[in-house]
């Protein structure tokens, strides 16, 4: 008998995961063998400029020896222009939707002034001047992210924005104009986020890097991490299904290889409150996987996620809890009770016609997620990324209270700062 396509787990064993991850790529998303050569390439572009980041971009295929290095806004709109009609047509969609969704995002957070004992204090939201946005180009060409991240930072004020890519297709430069980026630099790996995060010729140094990658990205993106902003350490994509007794085999298997299929490292995860509903959907597995393009892909990332049995619907909380997973999808009776059960998790998709791949695509809220369990205590790429939210305080026209002044002394003394203290007796007397 062979062996199944989703390896069986019990739920004790997933608990006891390695960062709940499976795999030859389980842990975390740092692969720190590869450090201190990432340090290198880094090293060496921040040091030799756009020469040596244009000998590590063809050296790595990049680009073609004496290709263009970077497509500038008048290439990205050419590329626009002669994108066939529908092509465009649904790039523009889709890049409409995320829009209003990170415009409604960038409302939620408001600015605001109040009245302290001291004065009047308050917060402005103020987005950084330049952001660096990577989409991945090596497995396939992937515009859905160059439109998350390049209209996200846009959308939050973003004034300049740089979209890096390694062999970027004619949809690629095409999806980078919609979303308004000012030009496209052709390299990927740890060569494209040094020139972002140091500057390299005419790629200037941007203020933050975002946007998934490769562990090659992921090392790069750690090491300049204390120059520049970034979103996150990116690894594996990860889907956690959870399915009960009335769900259908064949949606959930559909939903599993449209995980399974992004790369072999992939974790598909099926969490059932059926046992009968493992086996049903392994056979749709195999149904669905015989004539799918990127099967050999899809089978791989099979062997690396998992499908385990649940007793109950508290014990399935648990576990997605337990995973804090990338995307969690929800294919259940009463979905919207499940949901508050569960706290972590990148995005959550309610009900089955919820699909992740509609996620994937531009519904609204952005696809770029936390990985590897970090959903415990990170979100995902939002308007808020590409934001500084920066306080004010304002003197009044008359001295602070003498309660107030005299708190300030008494704390300070108490840490043994005496001209901190000293400091605050001064201001016995207004000062304008």
């Amino acid at each position: 008998m062979n062996a199944p396509l989703l390896p069986r787990l019990t739920p004790a064993e997933v608990a006891l995961l390695p960062s709940h991850g499976t795999g030859s790529h389980a842990g975390t998303a740092l692969d720190r063998s590869i450090v201190p050569e990432a340090a290198r390439i880094v090293a060496e572009v921040e040091s030799g400029g756009e020469a040596a980041l244009r000998s590590h971009a063809e050296r790595l295929g990049d680009i073609e020896p004496g290709a263009p290095l970077i497509f500038d806004r008048s290439a990205l709109e050419a590329a626009l222009a002669a994108l066939d009609a529908d092509d465009r047509g649904v790039l523009e969609r889709t890049a409409s939707r995320i829009r209003a969704f990170a415009a409604k995002q960038r409302g939620s957070l408001a600015e605001f002034e109040i009245g302290i004992e001291a004065g009047l204090a308050g917060q402005e939201a103020v987005p950084v001047e330049r952001a660096g946005c990577y989409a991945p180009g090596g497995r396939y060409p992937l515009p859905s992210s160059v439109l998350m991240t390049a209209i996200t930072a846009r959308t939050a004020g973003v004034e300049e924005v740089w979209v890096a890519s390694p062999r970027p297709a004619a949809v690629t430069l095409a999806a980078a104009a919609i979303a308004g980026a000012r030009a496209l630099l052709a390299a990927g790996g740890a060569h494209a986020v040094a020139a972002l995060a140091c500057g390299a010729g005419a790629v200037p140094r941007c203020d933050i890097v975002v946007g998934p990658g490769n562990r090659w990205v992921t090392a790069a993106k750690y090491l300049v991490s204390d120059r520049v902003g970034i979103d996150s350490l990116a690894g594996p994509s990860e889907l956690v299904l959870v399915a009960d007794a009335g769900s259908d085999p064949e949606l959930i298997a559909a939903d599993l290889l449209a995980q399974a299929e992004h790369a072999p490292d992939a974790r598909p995860i099926l969490i059932a409150l059926e046992p009968s509903l493992v086996e049903a959907v392994e056979g749709a597995l195999h149904r669905r996987l015989a004539d799918l393009p990127a099967r050999e892909t899809a089978r791989a990332a099979l062997g690396n996620g998992f499908a385990v049995v649940a007793g109950d619907r508290e014990q399935a909380a648990g576990l997605c809890d337990c995973l804090a997973p990338e995307h969690l999808e929800l294919h259940l009776a009463d979905p919207d009770g499940f949901a508050g059960r569960v706290r972590h998790y990148g995005a959550l998709f309610i009900g089955p016609g919820a699909a992740e791949v509609f996620g994937d695509y531009g519904a609204g809220p952005n696809h770029v997620l936390p990985t590897g369990g970090t959903a415990r205590w990170s979100g995902g790429l939002s308007v808020f990324t590409f934001l500084r939210v920066r306080t004010w305080y304002r003197s009044g026209p008359v001295p602070p209270p003498a309660g107030f002044r005299r708190d300030v002394e008494r704390l300070a003394r108490l840490e043994g700062l005496e001209a901190h203290a000293r400091s605050a007796g001064l201001r016995d007397t207004a000062v304008t």
